[in-house]
């Protein structure tokens, strides 16, 4: 479970912004993507000052000017409350930013900025577009509301007068105007794929998760852990894909490798150095150790490298993390 609980212990770091400037009065909500080169990962991308160029050409813009209602996922799996004020920040921002109400009820598109849909005269998308409202996000939005408490007989609803005379339900719907001569209607199906089977499995999901009164796919021991008896992470994890430079004060710094390996280690510049050895993990096919930072001060600096004990070498390179 270390590895979960730190996991979700850095949702928040990783993907919430608290410079939002896409609604006034609300600069803390989760962005839709913190972009980070998979060759160079940082560990420290900041939510706040990354950037994310959108493939489908909706341009480059600031990270944080980018909102989907992706966290919403958050809810419905259990690893956070629906009430928790991040949450509720974010859903606030997606519905003043994405929402689009239909004749037949609310709908949201993707993202802000999204170029894969239907352009504005109603001409198919050819690599540039304006992203419509999908109606699995209704569904989506269902949950969340199921979630916290509410019922979500409206989407449901709203799914069902989504669909053509034949029950079936599109990716996009066209959320503008109507266009004259009737080649697109507000609230109607684009020429995006339909029917869209996800959309579909989202609303027999919606539709069963209202029968059982909570959502289907939700992992009670995740909600458990994470929402109705929270367990906080004790530790900090450092990979060679994922190297911190600096942790939480209190916490262990757990350092997992890929082979066995001593760690050489000090906590004053080498006027005193340490020795680990690490321990296997084998169904895992993992090395790994703690090392006792727990009880170390803000301001103070781990440093340490790697001796490999089947090479029989130094790893020649040293590593610090600071204590915040």
């Amino acid at each position: 479970m270390v590895y979960a609980d730190w996991l979700a212990s850095h949702l928040e770091d990783w993907t919430v912004t608290t410079r939002g400037d896409l609604v006034e009065g609300f600069p803390t909500h989760y962005i839709r993507i913190n972009p980070t080169d998979a060759k160079t990962p940082d560990p420290h991308a900041d939510p706040n000052a990354t950037m994310i160029q959108i493939a489908n050409g909706g341009g480059l813009h600031m990270a944080r000017q980018i909102v989907g209602g992706d966290f919403l996922q958050l809810v419905r799996l259990g690893l956070r409350a629906p009430d928790d004020p991040i949450i509720l920040s974010s859903v606030s921002v997606i519905d003043r930013v994405l929402r689009r109400d239909l004749p037949q009820g609310p709908c949201w598109r993707r993202y802000n900025y999204d170029g894969y849909g239907q352009k504005a005269d109603g001409s198919a998308f050819d690599g540039a577009g304006v992203g419509r409202s999908w109606p699995i996000l209704t569904g989506e939005r269902g949950h969340y509301e199921l979630a916290a408490g509410r019922d979500p007989l409206p989407y449901i609803q709203a799914l069902e007068g989504f669909a053509n005379a034949g029950g079936m339900i599109s990716e996009q719907l066209w959320d503008e105007d109507d266009l004259p001569n009737g080649k697109m209607k507000r609230g109607l199906p684009t020429g995006a794929a339909m029917p869209l089977c996800w959309s579909h499995a989202e609303y027999v999901s919606l539709v069963r998760s209202r029968h059982d009164g909570v959502c289907f796919d939700r992992i009670e021991p995740a909600w458990r852990r994470y929402v109705a008896h929270p367990v906080p992470s004790r530790h900090e994890i450092w990979l060679f894909h994922h190297p911190p430079r600096r942790m939480a004060q209190g916490k262990i710094l757990r350092v997992i490798l890929a082979a066995e390996a001593k760690i050489i280690w000090t906590v004053d510049g080498w006027a005193a150095k340490n020795s680990t050895n690490m321990k296997s993990r084998e169904k895992l096919n993992l090395w790994f150790a703690d090392l006792p930072t727990g009880t170390l001060p803000a301001g103070a600096v781990v440093e340490f490298t790697f001796y490999w004990n089947i090479e029989q070498r130094w790893e020649n390179r040293n590593w610090q993390v600071a204590i915040t």
